[in-house]
């Protein structure tokens, strides 16, 4: 038997609350932990419902001959024939691969040099700085939107802005996107034009530098080239690896503008065929999925490799304020 324990009020016996029974360990835990996966549930289905899922049958489709048309009742295994075809038998493949290079190499180094020169310009606190700071980034809120490629092609049309511009200075001009020779100038102008974004940042940056650097660096003879070179850059690495790794995917992914511009045919003579569109076109026009999938996955594991090749050689020039060079 279980004695009762008592207590006595006001000279008389009463039988004392029962003690509250002590939960197991371990139940508040889990519970909160299931609650954590029951809210997180809409979002892990929508992962595996619109990313996961697609992303497996995609892989599958690249071995196949999927044309879009046909049920997957049609699908024929071919195996690794869509991977060969592409670095073998499809010189419109390579040549997209040169353009979309090229077109990176270029972008990348004039956008970051223009938002970081940009950003040093505007690191002031002069009367309407903010303005200036709202212009120069407004160009990014309109990314690679239709409406933007279709004003750059106007613009650098037979008839177009710049032109009238040229004609100031006698300068004949030309339709600059029709033009096999100046074609992808003009898309990697439109690129290096939008670099709000990576400006912002870079200003941000600069914020963070701790002005006794400059200081010390006066004291000790130091010019504004040399500071640049020994405390501004140093000091922004981190932030100039963060902008170096999105811009250059950013450029890989490059597609609206080359599709407006082109009429989304890559032309004039394929000289605007980046890969993105080129993907396009093998998988919504000429309805080739399978091969498209295929040129997916290459673009994604090239993509990844990239970034990897950043993320190892930012070890050597990569400087965290905390000595801790990741």
């Amino acid at each position: 038997m279980t004695a009762t324990s008592t207590a006595t009020v006001r000279g008389q016996q009463v039988p004392a609350p029962a003690a509250t029974r002590r939960r197991g360990p371990g139940r508040g835990p889990r519970r909160e932990g299931v609650a954590g996966y029951v809210f997180l549930s809409p979002w892990l289905l929508g992962l595996m419902g619109i990313t996961a899922i697609p992303m497996l049958l995609s892989l599958y489709l690249s071995f196949t001959n999927y044309d879009t048309l046909s049920t997957f009742s049609d699908l024929e295994w071919i195996g690794l024939d869509n991977y060969r075809r592409m670095f073998t038998d499809d010189a419109h493949y390579l040549h997209a691969v040169r353009v979309t290079v090229v077109y990176a190499l270029i972008t990348v180094p004039l956008k970051l040099t223009a938002a970081l020169a940009v950003a040093m310009l505007l690191n002031r606190t002069w009367r309407g700085v903010g303005v200036f700071r709202g212009l120069f980034y407004l160009p990014s809120l309109l990314g690679g939107s239709v409406a933007l490629a279709l004003v750059w092609f106007a613009m650098f049309s037979r008839e177009g802005a710049f032109n009238a511009l040229l004609s100031v200075f006698g300068v004949t001009g030309r339709s600059w996107v029709n033009d096999p020779d100046t074609a992808l100038g003009t898309l990697i102008i439109l690129g290096v034009w939008q670099f709000g974004t990576p400006m912002v940042i870079f200003l941000a940056g600069l914020k963070q530098v701790p002005s006794e650097l400059y200081e010390a660096a006066s004291v000790d003879g130091a010019g504004a080239t040399r500071s640049f070179w020994h405390v501004t850059l140093p000091m922004l690495s981190p932030v100039l690896f963060f902008n170096l790794v999105m811009e250059t995917i950013r450029a890989f992914q490059g597609f609206t503008s080359a599709f407006v511009i082109s009429n989304g045919t890559g032309g004039p003579v394929d000289s605007t065929m980046l890969y993105t569109l080129y993907l396009y076109i093998k998988g919504f026009t000429e309805y080739e999925m399978g091969y498209a999938t295929a040129m997916a996955w290459v673009f994604l594991v090239a993509i990844g490799l990239i970034t990897a090749v950043f993320f190892t050689t930012g070890r050597f020039w990569v400087h965290y304020s905390d000595g801790d060079d990741r």
